[in-house]
């Protein structure tokens, strides 16, 4: 691909498209299948793969789960259930099965949705293991008492699970994350909308000469971003600014915004920004009703600057973790419109600087010839701007901010942010 070509909503609609169909889990073929065939849009996709047993502070690396098939047949023969119609027919992480059951045996380990009764539910079993078929209601309840033959042909080993990335540096090491999940099966907003905005920044970033630097993280929900976190914490408590995590982008539904835990970093202030100037009216959510990796980006001991704008929030919308969240369930548009709104983001942190102030404590501005030596006397306007300045240069503030904060002019504030960049005052992240 040429690196300067911008990746389409339509070029990120085909790719969710060729790889709906994978039987993705946490770990395994789907995940590696679904990388590679991003890393044929973005060459600089790095693959890399956690081994079996890998301790992740309160977690452990599962063993990888290999599927192969999985049905249900009744006493005449008949296919009562194939996953390979559709995967989200087993129940991810299923141990092998291969009997006949009686009906009773069977309902005990059938999943389905009376109140959505023509959809296949998901579900998963990562950490404990059973086995279970997941099934449309209103063919659950036409099963007839009887013997039914159940196989999952699946097996457990010692392998890895897989996660990518994407680092493009800039002009400085302030990162900047886009962090989004490659382990649901088969579902179009809840899991591949993601990921495809996420290859849609990769290009836009690279078309451009971006100032800061950008990390986009592709991995398993939950363990997998807990594996980023516990070993580049460090890093990330002295260079991220901004985060987002990308899901649930590919409907023309309500817009929702997911604050961090305070509600207050600089990824929220430029979420809020950009939804204001693109006029987008959205469903402010409670972080109380968190659900995706923003629980582990925020979670007390880590408390990274990450929030989230997604389209319909995940377990809100009925088709939610079921197979009603098909391709039918997203358009281009919907596509297109998230797209924007992330390039948006991005165009906003561009476009403007983040001061930090260098000096512990108020810094001495007489010497500078910043202030005036003679005590007592009111502080001139300059004067006044170059304190509120240096009090706001704590590195979650940008230039637009503050020009609005102190109803200043962004010229007269360059001007003042030159004079103390070249007095050593503050920097820029």
């Amino acid at each position: 691909m040429n690196p300067r070509y911008i990746l389409t909503a339509n070029d990120l609609l085909v790719f969710i498209k060729k790889v709906f169909n994978y039987t993705r889990s946490i770990s395994g073929h789907g995940v590696r299948r679904t990388l590679n065939n991003a890393k044929e849009l973005i060459p600089e996709l790095e693959i890399f793969e956690v081994p079996t047993g890998t301790n992740i502070w309160d977690w452990t690396v599962p063993q990888e789960w290999v599927f192969r098939a999985a049905r249900i047949l009744n006493a005449k023969g008949e296919i009562i259930l194939d996953a390979k119609n559709n995967n989200l027919h087993v129940v991810s992480y299923s141990e092998p099965v291969n009997r006949t059951i009686s009906l009773e045996e069977l309902q005990k380990n059938l999943y389905s949705m009376p109140q959505f009764p023509d959809a296949i539910p998901y579900k998963t079993s990562y950490y404990e293991r059973r086995w279970g078929f997941c099934i449309e209601d209103k063919v659950r309840k036409q099963l007839l008492p009887g013997d039914y033959q159940v196989l999952i042909d699946s097996s457990f080993v010692d392998g890895s699970m897989t996660l990518g990335q994407i680092y493009i540096p800039g002009s400085v090491k302030s990162e900047i994350l886009f962090s989004t999940y490659i382990c649901h099966p088969s579902m179009a907003n809840n899991e591949l909308s993601g990921p495809a905005i996420a290859l849609g920044l990769a290009s836009y970033i690279k078309s451009t000469r971006n100032h800061y630097s950008y990390r986009i993280l592709f991995c398993p929900e939950t363990i997998g971003s807990l594996y980023f976190l516990s070993r580049n914490l460090d890093h990330l408590k002295s260079n991220l600014i901004a985060g987002y995590v990308l899901t649930c982008l590919g409907d023309e539904l309500a817009w929702n915004y997911m604050p961090s835990r305070t509600g207050s970093t600089l990824s929220d202030k430029i979420a809020k920004r950009v939804l204001k100037k693109l006029n987008i009216e959205y469903i402010l959510n409670s972080f109380l009703s968190r659900g995706s990796d923003e629980r582990q980006y925020c979670s007390p001991n880590i408390d990274l600057p990450v929030c989230s704008v997604m389209r319909s929030k995940y377990g809100t919308y009925p088709e939610y973790h079921t197979s009603k969240d098909d391709i039918n369930f997203i358009s281009e548009n919907g596509l297109r419109d998230s797209l924007n709104f992330y390039k948006a983001v991005i165009d906003e942190f561009e476009s403007n600087k983040i001061p930090k102030l260098k000096i512990f404590g108020e810094p001495m501005l007489s010497k500078r010839s910043l202030r005036s030596t003679l005590g007592g006397s009111v502080l001139s306007q300059d004067e006044s701007l170059i304190s509120n300045i240096i009090a706001y240069s704590d590195g979650t503030n940008d230039t637009t901010e503050m020009a609005d904060l102190f109803n200043a002019s962004p010229t007269s504030l360059n001007l003042i942010f030159a004079l103390l960049e070249k007095n050593e005052i503050i920097s820029f992240l």
